[in-house]
């Protein structure tokens, strides 16, 4: 009985406090004079909350920095009226955009009402859609190695501003696309570099085809970005290493065959001397062939004359020892 009594008190108070919170909902209003405003213009609030309530306006820029914070407070209907600035003309610090006036209840804690404004060069009674432009630009490595840390930077812009924030927040549902198809989460992986430039550490550990998808969340807009990275065996250094090694043997090379070009040269002037040489050799050898056949027959020339001088001397001594002989038989 008293566990029925106690969870019926609870849903008494329950019931109670979403009444309460959708009354004092009703009862923190917050407007704006226009929607659109250009340099020089004053920015206008108004609107309804608690009989004097302490309340905070502040105005937040396309980066969603806080440009201007004041504190105000209702009167005794509840009513406000307050002026938060004089748009100055367009800077890095108030720049063209959509910009976002808030207004904080200091009574209710946690209450709070938002409105969307436009900074423009103009503002004539021109529609112009209150909305926020997000951009995001991934720069990652066209290729990369294996086991290879690579890094991935991501410029994440609203309105043309950068956008200030925890990047597990703005960041959280990015990924990586494997080449497998598998999909790998990079909501941890980011870090601030700067406000709205983030950057992540990824290794590959197989080749293809990597995606970094990159998924930008700034109230309530969404910005896609994504890039691509090649993963190869090695990375380009070390493909231009062995370039650069493959050079210097091919030098090497040709300087090798330069020196055996001229080395043949010196070969090829040396065997055509040897060749003139040897003709002159034979022709020397044949003009002693010549000299030698000549001296042969003047050698054949003289036996003949030899031969026919001596004949006939030899058959006169003949003669005169034949006559000899007849003369010593006659004296015997």
């Amino acid at each position: 009985m008293n566990e029925l009594k106690t969870k019926a008190i609870l849903l008494f108070f329950l019931i109670l406090s979403i009444n309460l919170s959708a009354a004092y909902a009703e009862s923190l209003q917050l407007f704006t004079d226009n929607k659109v405003y250009s340099d020089g213009q004053p920015l206008l609030v108004y609107g309804k909350a608690l009989p004097n309530d302490g309340l905070i306006l502040r105005l937040f820029a396309p980066d969603g920095t806080i440009a201007k914070f004041d504190q105000i407070a209702a009167d005794g209907k509840g009513e406000f009226l307050h002026v938060l600035i004089n748009w100055p003309n367009p800077s890095t610090t108030f720049p063209y955009g959509t910009y976002t006036v808030e207004v904080i209840s200091n009574k209710e804690i946690g209450f709070s009402q938002k409105v969307d404004v436009k900074f423009a060069p103009s503002s004539e009674l021109v529609e112009v859609p209150i909305q926020r432009t997000v951009n995001t630009l991934v720069f990652a490595p066209l290729t990369a190695a294996v086991n290879t840390p690579i890094r991935i930077f991501v410029q994440t812009t609203s309105d043309g501003a950068l956008v200030a924030g925890s990047p597990e927040k703005l960041l959280g549902t990015s990924h990586v696309h494997l080449p497998t198809g598998e999909v790998t989460s990079l909501a941890l992986s980011f870090k601030t570099l700067h406000q709205g430039i983030y950057y992540a550490d990824y290794t590959p550990t197989q080749e293809g085809t990597y995606v970094f998808h990159i998924v930008s969340f700034n109230q309530g807009t969404v910005s896609n970005g994504s890039a691509t990275t090649v993963v190869l065996k090695q990375d380009i250094e070390g493909i231009s290493n062995q370039i650069l090694q493959l050079n210097s043997i091919l030098q090497s090379t040709s300087e090798e065959l330069d020196k055996l070009k001229n080395e043949t040269k010196e070969f090829g002037s040396t065997l055509e001397k040897s060749q003139v040489s040897l003709i002159e050799t034979n022709k020397n050898i044949d003009n002693s062939v010549k000299l030698i056949s000549g001296s042969v027959k003047n050698i054949e020339e003289a036996s003949g004359q030899f031969n026919s001088l001596f004949l006939p001397i030899v058959a006169l001594i003949a003669v005169i020892i034949a006559l000899q002989i007849t003369i010593l038989a006659r004296r015997r």
